[in-house]
């Protein structure tokens, strides 16, 4: 039933290293390392309504193709004959590519957001939004991990939310950042969407990863609102922010910026990490160390939403607060 999880792992040797190191490094603009980095470093440098959008829909758009991916059940390509680069991911459905659908969202998110904000031509925008999505969909049949089906499937459902989601992007942001009730519904709404993940018959790191990305947009959304409330006048898209004019003496800000923000930000998730983990360790009765008890749905949920909202809330909050306090912004 599940003999598409149970592929061998091929040896390979790479005889071109120019799209080897190419679609690797492209990969991981659809993971983690990359959220971590450039939507913060949007908030921080470039326009807090632009980061405010991107968040919005990447989570969005995110959370229906992980759903989406555990409803269809869609085999990821057979190895062999394809080679797999990657491991990790390997035990997830591969329909729709999650990959492609964060690429297109986050690039063409972005591009819609400043594109009536800043003066650049049109057509760069344009295009740079469809060369970053399209070198990260072709990684995606490059490492092996997806049919050209999954890939075109993921960017046009991508496509297709953010066409419904557009109109209502003011809407939605004003609500975010104005409503009293923002900060429990932020909070609420992914816990219970957390909570009611499609079950498995094995485990799937899809829980967890959608579990990361809500907790963070939650973390965020809040942040974002109590910014709006009490602090609007330092945390406004109008102060000091460089845009896209940056010249020399602006880049030595927004560097020192993103470097005191992301050591912040990476010093949050350690912290909040071991003390999640190690209280639930002691509430479940479990050694940190056991990978399978924290796989558990009561151990995974709250470890991750608690450490990653953290993680958006300190974003958000912590680091502007910080910058002003150095002299930063």
């Amino acid at each position: 039933k599940f003999s598409h999880f149970q592929d061998c792992t091929q040896k390979y040797i790479v005889k071109n290293y120019f799209y080897y190191y190419l679609f690797k490094f492209s990969a991981a603009l659809g993971e983690e390392i990359f959220y971590i980095t450039f939507l913060p470093f949007t908030y921080w440098n470039i326009d807090h309504s632009v980061s405010r959008r991107m968040i919005i829909v990447w989570s969005i758009v995110m959370y229906i193709g992980q759903v989406s991916k555990d409803i269809l059940k869609w085999p990821r390509p057979l190895s062999p004959p394809v080679v797999k680069l990657e491991m990790r991911t390997n035990a997830e459905y591969g329909m729709p590519s999650t990959h492609a659908m964060a690429a297109t969202a986050i690039s063409f998110s972005f591009f819609i957001a400043t594109m009536n904000q800043y003066k650049y031509p049109f057509e760069l925008g344009l295009a740079a939004a469809f060369v970053f999505s399209t070198l990260v969909c072709l990684s995606r049949l490059y490492t092996g991990m997806h049919t050209v089906l999954d890939v075109i499937g993921g960017a046009l459902i991508s496509a297709g939310l953010l066409v419904l989601l557009y109109p209502a992007w003011d809407t939605i942001d004003h609500l975010l950042l104005t409503s009293p009730f923002c900060p429990l519904f932020s909070i609420v709404v992914p816990l219970v969407l957390c909570y009611n993940y499609p079950k498995l018959d094995y485990y799937s790191p899809t829980r967890g990863d959608t579990t990361t990305i809500l907790g963070a947009a939650a973390g965020a959304t809040v942040g974002f609102w109590l910014n709006n409330q009490y602090a609007a006048s330092a945390y406004s898209s109008t102060s000091a922010q460089p845009g896209f004019a940056l010249l020399t003496g602006a880049m030595v800000f927004v560097l020192a910026r993103f470097l005191v923000g992301i050591l912040v930000v990476l010093l949050t998730r350690w912290a909040m990490k071991s003390l999640v983990l190690g209280m639930l360790g002691y509430r479940y009765k479990f050694p940190l160390g056991d990978l399978a008890a924290r796989r558990r749905l009561e151990v995974e949920v709250p470890y991750k939403f608690v450490t990653y909202s953290c993680v958006g809330f300190t974003a958000t909050v912590v680091v502007p607060l910080l910058h002003k306090l150095l002299g930063l912004l």
